[in-house]
């Protein structure tokens, strides 16, 4: 069996997951990688055949998004030869982890394909949403990267084709213990805009991991760390808690290991926003942006209640066992094209 899987590349949450799940579905026979994007901070260890600028998000500095520099990589010129050139038929099935080159592809050539991922739960009206619903965010994550059907990955199952995170196996098999610091990750804000707000709170160690510094560095309070897969668990399995911004598998293994968690939604971006209205669920505050209030909220929340664990009802193997089901049936049910889900919203989740 050959194996198509597409990334998106924005961030590093796709990758981080797509390394997990890469041994899982190699079981099933060859797969080949499709890395779509230019913003992510990881070494891919991946079968990466095809790759892409894609359509990519980019952070500021100061919490939002960079929409002068989204502008500049969005091509749809571009995309639109990509899609015609993925040689998609050559492949027995199409995985697709938010990825809309691989999507407009699928519908071009009237090949079905799963979306796989965390963006893929929001098919469903029961997936938290926050109190002010934004229309053109709600139709990137329901049109963005429309396949065949979906298997969704989320905090909780809200509906049934949605499963728990995949937690990678260096969380799960990992020791947690507490050495006290809080380790940070902020990837929309500047290293400066941090380390002042951090260093207002001098009695608390942070650990934060930047994009910009290429060896530790230690400044007062604050220290400094290349962004890299091992060391960043590593500080989270020793840490007291995490500050993150409102994204997926970071605050999802931070509750997994019972870790105190603190969120900073990403401004504009819709979807951090539906994941801060389910986290709060779990009792995590959520800041909106750091301000002159930001030290004294983090004391807050370091003195307040713990924050809900997540538990996890299906582990990685179930999870994937689903997908290529799932997958399997989408192929064998002909008349689910994308063309025909375009006008029938009801067939959204098959198995």
């Amino acid at each position: 069996m050959k194996i198509f899987y597409a990334i998106q590349a924005t961030g590093n949450g796709h990758i981080s997951r797509a390394v997990e799940l890469l041994p899982y579905l190699q079981q099933y026979g060859q797969v080949d990688v499709f890395l779509s994007g230019s913003n992510s901070h990881l070494n891919a260890n991946l079968p990466v055949k095809f790759t892409s600028k894609g359509m990519s998000l980019f952070y500021g500095n100061k919490g939002g998004l960079d929409y002068v520099k989204m502008l500049q990589y969005c091509s749809p010129i571009r995309a639109y030869k990509e899609a015609n050139a993925l040689p998609l038929d050559d492949y027995d099935v199409i995985l697709n982890d938010f990825e809309s080159i691989t999507a407009l592809s699928c519908y071009l050539k009237n090949i079905s394909s799963v979306n796989f991922g965390h963006q893929a739960a929001f098919k469903s009206p029961n997936t938290p949403r926050p109190s002010k619903r934004n229309v053109a965010g709600e139709l990137v994550l329901k049109k963005y990267a429309l396949t065949t059907a979906y298997v969704g990955l989320h905090f909780k199952q809200y509906d049934h084709f949605i499963y728990p995170p995949v937690i990678k196996n260096d969380i799960l098999n990992g020791i947690s213990e507490d050495k006290g610091h809080v380790t940070v990750y902020l990837s929309h804000y500047s290293d400066a805009v941090v380390a002042n707000a951090l260093s207002q709170l001098p009695d608390i160690r942070f650990e934060v991991f930047s994009k910009l510094v290429k060896q530790r560095e230690q400044k007062g309070n604050i220290t400094f760390i290349p962004i890299d897969n091992a060391s960043f668990t590593k500080s989270m399995l020793q840490s007291h808690g995490v500050i993150t911004g409102a994204g997926f598998e970071t605050p999802a293994e931070t509750l997994y290991l019972g870790k105190r968690l603190l969120c900073l939604p990403i401004r504009g971006q819709y979807e951090q926003l539906c994941n801060a209205a389910a986290l709060q669920h779990f009792n995590v505050p959520i800041i909106e942006k750091i301000d002159e209030h930001f030290a004294e909220n983090v004391q807050a929340w370091l003195n307040g209640l713990p924050q809900q664990q997540l538990t996890l009802s299906h582990d990685t193997y179930a999870i994937v066992q689903q997908v290529m089901e799932t997958a399997k049936a989408a192929k064998l049910l002909n008349q689910n094209t994308l063309s025909n889900i375009l006008n029938e919203e009801d067939v959204w989740a098959i198995g």
